[in-house]
Formats: C-alpha cells, structure tokens, sequence
C-alpha cells in the first residue's frame, strides 16, 4: 500500500519517521516544506501540494493542527475534495470535537473515499519510540485496513466503533490529562511551599499508587526545570477548549475541567505557548521565585 502523511509538527514528525523506518512506501507533505528534510533523508518523497500527496497515495494519515489545516489539505468544500478522497483511505488522527469528526466522515464517505478516525494518546516521547495508544473508529472493514497501518506508530489499537466515538474517548481521556497536570502541578507548589523537596514528592508519587508515565515525566520536567515541549501549552489550550464544547453539546458537566483550562490558559497568556504543559507550574510562581 502507498501511504502518504500531512502533517510535520511535534507529533507528526516522530510518528511519520517510525512509518519510514518499517520499509513501507511514504510520502509526506507539511505546509512547512522545509520540515519534510528529515523524513526524506530516511527514504521518504516529498510531494510539493496536497494534490501530489493524495495521487501518490491508497491511504492518507492526517495529523493535522486543527479543522482548517484537514479542510485545507483535503479541500474540502472545494474542486478537488472528491478528486483527493475518492478510492482512498483517510485515516485522521488528530484531535477533533466529536460532532466535526462526524461530519468529516459523512463528506469523505459521500465523495466515494473511506473514512477512519485514529486519535492518540501520547506525547512527542511515546510518538518517538512508537508507544502511542489509537483510538479507531469507523466501518469494521476500513478499521481492519488501517490498524496494519498504525502498527509501527503504537503499541496498543483499540477499536471502538463507530465514527466519532474515538473523537469523544479522545476528549474524555483529554479532560483526564488536563486535570491531572494541573494538580500535579499544584500539588508541586503546595509540597514546595511546605518545605517538602520535590524530589520526595516525585519519589513517593512514582512508587505509589498515583504513580504514572504522566506524573513521573511532567514531575521530572518541573524539578529539572525543563520545559521542552512534549505535549505544548497551546496544544493543551485549544485541546481543553475543544473538550469544553464538546462536553456542552454531550450535555455532561465539567466543572473540574473549567478550572484546570483556567490555570493552562494563564500559562499562555504569560507567554509559554511553546513550552511543555509541566510549565503550567510557573503560573503559581508569579508571586515569588521560582520553586527548587
């Protein structure tokens, strides 16, 4: 099967480099040329446009920022929506609400393409060392199809049925993150404040029942100081406020998740776009130092 991926960013690289690196057939294509240099020097084509990437291609993986990066790439509502889908596999794994997915699949479908939705659970770490956990849905068949497809990029495929039921464990799992860094993080302030080292908190945190890869990592990120982005604040921003409409239009109350959102949103307003989501502790330091 011909594969092509759209898509470069933080996750997108890794996880296409994984593809390159299990011998099949890649094509890839970023709006950002430039960042395409490294898959190709791992065996990859670049196609120079969307329309490039889709004739060069069965199946197409999204990992696109947002809706209008995956309607610009497919054109969608435009001349060559049909010509891009029809006949292929569009397997989409980034992080979408519910309702849009929905949508994007029906489009898809009635354009005579075949639809999959693959969000993750992971950061650029697991992204890197192809642990990612999919969340699939969509037709038995197409689902069958693309879980080949994915294999080098996770470790664990869990089909769940149909599409956009992926999209909205994606958001339950989404809400469940937030919330855990962001008390993690106050948990650290308080733990520091108190005159406890960090360093224990990590301790006890790691070898207790709260322990996780999550806490363990995004603790050693707050001790170290070390905010280089696996999962980045503005990621986790539009990703809480996709989560929050997407619990509205389900009818569910998030009440927890308004706040952890609250404290993300400070993060980005005193300019850590780009850091690690570990750096929402530094919303807590804006009264005193730095904690050590």
């Amino acid at each position: 099967m011909r594969l092509g991926f759209a898509g470069l960013g933080l996750m997108g690289t890794p996880m296409a480099a994984n593809l390159c690196r299990s011998g099949v057939r890649l094509t890839v294509y970023n709006r950002s040329p430039e960042k395409a240099a490294p898959l190709v020097a791992l065996g990859a084509e670049r196609a120079p446009t969307p329309a490039h990437l889709f004739a060069a291609s069965d199946a197409v993986i999204l990992m696109l920022a947002d809706d209008a990066a995956v309607d610009a790439v497919l054109d969608r509502g435009g001349p060559d929506f049909a010509g891009h889908v029809c006949g292929r596999l569009i397997i989409n794994m980034g992080t979408h609400a519910p309702d849009w997915s929905r949508q994007l699949a029906r489009d898809v479908t009635d354009a005579g393409g075949v639809f999959v939705e693959a969000p993750v659970s992971g950061s650029r770490g697991p992204a890197e060392t192809g642990d990612l956990v999919a969340m699939l849905a969509g037709p038995a068949e197409a689902v069958a199809k693309a879980k080949p497809v994915l294999v080098p990029m996770c470790r664990y495929l869990l089909a769940v049925g149909e599409v956009s039921s992926a999209m909205a464990l994606k958001m339950a799992v989404n809400l469940y993150l937030v919330g855990s860094v962001a008390v993690l993080s106050e948990a650290a302030h308080f733990a520091a404040r108190s005159g406890v080292e960090l360093a224990h908190l990590a301790a006890v945190i790691g070898e207790g029942p709260l322990g996780s890869g999550v806490a363990r990592a995004k603790l050693a990120k707050m001790i170290g100081r070390d905010f280089t982005p696996q999962a980045a604040i503005r990621d986790v921003v539009k990703n809480a406020r996709l989560i929050g409409e997407s619990a509205a239009a389900a009818g569910a109350d998030a009440p927890l998740l308004a706040v952890s959102r609250g404290r993300f949103e400070l993060a980005s307003a005193m300019g850590s776009d780009e850091l690690d989501m570990a750096a929402v502790l530094t919303t807590y330091e804006r009264r005193g130092a730095p904690l050590r």
